[in-house]
């Protein structure tokens, strides 16, 4: 892992000293601790160990976004983002892990003291969260959501299946995307709430049976198929109301998934595209490096050009976010463009290291399976494409057309 030579201090004026700091604070714990740890364990398609967890959380990863008085480092989305690219380089999953604590602190489960005690353990990496939205048959459409929760008293009883399901095991408590079972419930997204079912580390909730789902990459956690028999939540635990209309409305929370997304597809290529150098130094053919032919070059040099694009592109939407404007088509903008990138880069990376890219030997082949999950997952670039055409053009008028 080295430092590419396109990556500016300056970045257009975007890199203060502070964002410097935290980002080389970032990129020298992904060296010496993220990457030998992802080296060893994805191959075996292996857990991120606690210990990993801790440490970010002694770091502040987790707090990045929560307010100071939760204890946390009351930053933006610039700089989660940049954190998220440094971890992305090791192992994307480490640089997704922290948004279960990021992004998760407004759904914290609890009421006055209690919520407060469990915000400020999120900040250190001890209270972490997942969430359950999407469904065997729902994907894209949340309107489809087919899991129940009904009112019994004073507790909500979930019933029905939820799919990809990431860390479902291991957070300490999983929010999930019901619908009111209840007379006169409108369909669609309006009839549909949040309820945050906490549970202990490492289990799933009482009630709640389910099993891994056999991915190609991803590695370091589980992604589950769970399925809910009448589980049961306080009222008081639940999620603050939101629908998921509200959600997706929400340009905030949006925006920064996307960026985040952006952020980890930047990281991934540029753990390739560093990859990739180092190895056409080393390897020679014909009596010379592999970086010294021409076609290897241009390779090069193209990879670079559209990792910096992607880069510049996600400060400007970080900076338009942390000043409250970060619009619906700019984070779409940036998710699909990172994205894209991500997957062309790194398979570009790949062919440069020619048969060793094809072992797990080197790790090129894992920012190869991990780039394409970032054109499918935080919304399909075929729905980041639909976002962008409709602010263009308008809304289609053929029903269906979408």
């Amino acid at each position: 892992m080295t430092d590419a030579p396109s990556e500016s201090d300056s970045a257009g004026g975007y890199m203060t000293p502070e964002r410097i700091m935290i980002r080389d604070m970032a990129r020298e714990f992904t060296r010496e601790v993220v990457l030998p740890v992802a080296n060893r364990l994805d191959p075996e398609k292996g857990d991120m160990p606690r210990e990993l967890i801790d440490q970010m959380g002694e770091l502040g990863f987790f707090g990045i976004l929560i307010p100071e008085e939760f204890g946390g480092l009351g930053l933006g989305a610039f700089e989660y983002c940049l954190v998220a690219e440094e971890l992305a380089r090791g192992w994307m999953s480490v640089a997704s892990i922290i948004a279960r604590g990021n992004s998760f602190y407004r759904s914290v489960p609890g009421m006055g003291e209690a919520r407060r005690r469990n915000i400020e353990a999120m900040a250190k990496g001890r209270y972490l969260g997942a969430v359950a939205l999407s469904e065997p048959g729902v994907g894209s459409d949340l309107s489809g959501v087919s899991c129940r929760a009904r009112r019994d008293g004073d507790e909500w009883v979930i019933s029905g299946s939820k799919y990809w399901c990431t860390f479902a095991d291991g957070a300490d408590y999983i929010s999930v995307l019901c619908r009111l079972d209840a007379p006169d419930v409108p369909k669609g997204r309006a009839g549909a709430f949040y309820v945050s079912v906490e549970k202990p580390k490492g289990e799933l909730p009482k009630g709640c049976t389910g099993a891994p789902i056999p991915k190609i990459g991803y590695f370091g956690w589980k992604t589950w198929d769970l399925h809910f028999d009448n589980v049961r939540a306080p009222v008081q635990l639940a999620e603050t109301g939101a629908s998921a209309g509200q959600v997706e409305s929400n340009a905030f929370a949006l925006g920064l998934a996307r960026a985040h997304t952006a952020a980890r597809s930047i990281g991934l290529a540029q753990g390739a595209l560093e990859d990739a150098m180092a190895y056409a130094k080393e390897r020679v053919q014909f009596g010379q490096p592999i970086s010294d032919f021409q076609a290897i070059r241009f390779k090069l040099a193209n990879m670079a050009t559209e990792v910096q694009a992607a880069r510049q592109l996600m400060y400007y939407v970080c900076t338009e976010i942390d000043a409250g404007r970060g619009g619906r088509v700019e984070t779409s903008m940036v998710k699909l463009f990172a994205s894209e990138m991500s997957e062309r880069v790194t398979s570009e990376a790949l062919q440069i290291l020619g048969g060793a890219g094809y072992t797990t030997l080197h790790p090129v082949e894992r920012y190869w399976r991990d780039a394409r999950l970032t054109k499918i997952f935080e919304g399909t670039s075929e729905i980041q494409l639909r976002i962008i055409a409709d602010a263009l053009l308008g809304k289609p008028t053929i029903r269906g057309s979408n």
